[in-house]
């Protein structure tokens, strides 16, 4: 894959424009040299803590050689199986490489009691799981290390045989006992930013990922992204996202061009910028999206390619972007601080993310107990006034404003409830604005930053479902289903408060299937 970058239209303008500022104030290498006072005096603190992603190279080639190893040994043992449990950028990551690869790995990033049940149930004779947590505390992964430990101890296996643990030094997860391997991540890169990292490493390359081309892939680039000059591609890509009056990023990959690119740049940028009322809103897309056959004039779009093609029209305003995928992950990470930069804003913490975990905890100790505000046929309607779906989604869409959004939150089993994703172009043709798609709760630990802090342009369209089987969390008083209902009314609540005042709809399936049917048929 060819290394190359081309801005057009308005993005040139901004480009031309913002280039020579960021050469002048010697972006590119103050961030290569981790200088923590690039974002302002308020942001230093956290961003002395945040820059070790600029330098991943040499605790990569320490890591790589201890994960090949332990790769060697799993499958001696016929150890074949690699899941992963992890959340936002912890699983993101390794999602892009292994489909880059195309190899197996099985990412567990939810709390669907179907899904997680699905996954825990297949195939564990052949099994070693991935728990992926920088804290050591994310109540996702470790309810997904609860129920496949049990599920372990339940068919005679010894779980310290099957799990390998990745986390910060001194986490509550750190701790060899009962346990296969403990791989610790640098501490000073934060989640998003881990790709390069024992994150996006461990199992990407125990599923049988060449990381070692991928660590080299992304050194290729390394003193260029460190010049303050015209080459430096990211202060050109981080110019172009933060071009003036298009402030959505619709990110489509072209052909075969790095699959899955969109959602791992979508969560880097959306929890990077979205906050101070501020931001860039990515839109992980594709090239047929409505949004781009009739472009807005406050989005932007952006395309990946294998290879650029040889024209472009030079009047029409977009991005061209193609690069190998380790080159790919340091260009848009470099070019994602380069944005919060322009934008006045600090791409290294996420202010409103713990927002939603608390209201997710006080859901699990008191329960709602709300009756819904209307049932139509499988579906029963909260935060409207409409008697019924279509007149719901009319009422929750007239409400989007002229530069605004609509963000779906689909809290379901992103396997076996895929049909759903249809409803982003639907929604996206009906209302002629971006629309983003999530898969809840992965999205909260990423584009559910923006959602709370950046710019209050969005409405938000919640599904849930009933589980007609639920699944118990070992040592906990509370079911998976329990929990991600807690987690989308918790969200949802802060969504609206009285601080934020965003628009919410949740649509609750009382029957998946004909709730999703229902739901396409009143999009259209």
């Amino acid at each position: 894959m060819e290394l190359g970058l081309v801005t057009s239209g308005e993005a040139l303008a901004s480009v031309d424009a913002l280039l020579p500022k960021l050469i002048e104030a010697k972006i590119g290498s103050r961030i290569a040299a981790q200088d923590p006072t690039i974002w302002g005096p308020e942001a230093d603190a956290e961003s002395a803590i945040r820059l070790g992603w600029v330098s991943p190279f040499e605790a990569a080639g320490k890591l790589i050689p201890q994960i090949l190893d332990l790769r060697d040994e799993l499958q001696e043992e016929g150890l074949t199986r690699i899941v992963l449990c992890g959340m936002g950028g912890s699983s993101l990551a390794p999602e892009v490489i292994t489909a880059h690869d195309e190899v197996e790995l099985v990412i567990c990033d939810t709390t669907d009691p179907s899904m997680v049940k699905q996954i825990v149930e297949t195939d564990l004779e052949h099994t070693v799981v991935v728990v992926a947590s920088k804290s050591g505390s994310t109540v996702e992964t470790d309810s997904q290390r609860r129920a496949f430990t049990a599920a372990f101890q339940a068919a005679g296996i010894d779980p310290a045989t099957r799990l390998v643990l990745v986390t910060d030094p001194g986490s509550p997860m750190d701790k060899p006992e009962g346990v296969r391997a403990v791989f610790n991540a640098d501490p000073n890169v934060g989640g998003r930013y881990s790709a390069l990292t024992a994150f996006g490493l461990v199992p990407s390359g125990l599923a049988g990922a060449d990381i070692e081309a991928l660590v080299e892939e992304s050194g290729l680039v390394n003193d260029v992204l460190a010049s303050d000059d015209e080459d430096n591609l990211a202060l050109h890509l981080g110019a172009a996202m933060a071009t003036a009056g298009r402030d959505k990023l619709l990110i489509a990959c072209v052909g075969d061009a790095l699959p899955g690119f969109g959602d791992w740049a979508e969560q880097l940028i959306a929890e990077s910028t979205g906050k101070e009322g501020k931001g860039v809103l990515p839109v992980a897309a594709h090239v047929d999206a409505p949004e781009l056959k009739n472009l807005a004039a406050d989005v932007l779009p952006l395309f990946v390619y294998d290879a650029l093609p040889e024209d472009f029209d030079e009047d029409a305003t977009a991005v061209h972007f193609s690069a190998p995928l380790g080159t790919a992950f340091m260009i848009f990470e470099y070019a994602t601080a380069v944005a919060g930069y322009l934008l006045g804003i600090s791409p290294f913490d996420q202010p409103d993310v713990e927002a939603a975990k608390i209201a997710a905890r006080s859901m699990l100790d008191a329960p709602a107990e709300t009756a819904p505000d209307a049932v139509d046929g499988p579906v029963e309607l909260y935060g409207t006034e409409a008697k019924t779906l279509d007149a719901a989604l009319e009422q929750l869409t007239a409400q989007l404003p002229a530069d605004g959004y609509l963000a779906i939150q689909a809290y379901l089993n992103r396997t076996a409830d895929q049909e759903l994703a249809a409803l982003r172009d639907l929604l996206a043709e009906k209302t002629g604005r971006p629309v983003t798609f999530g898969w809840g709760p992965r999205f909260l630990h990423s584009t559910g930053q923006y959602h709370k802090g950046g710019p209050a342009q969005g409405v938000f369209l919640q599904v849930t479902a009933d589980h007609k089987e639920d699944l118990e969390i070992p040592e906990r008083p509370y079911t998976f289903g329990g929990l991600i209902t807690a987690q989308a009314i918790g969200d949802g609540a802060v969504l609206a408060d009285a601080e934020h005042n965003r628009p919410v709809l949740r649509v609750n399936l009382t029957d998946r299937a004909a709730g999703i049917a229902a739901l396409i048929e009143a999009a259209k």
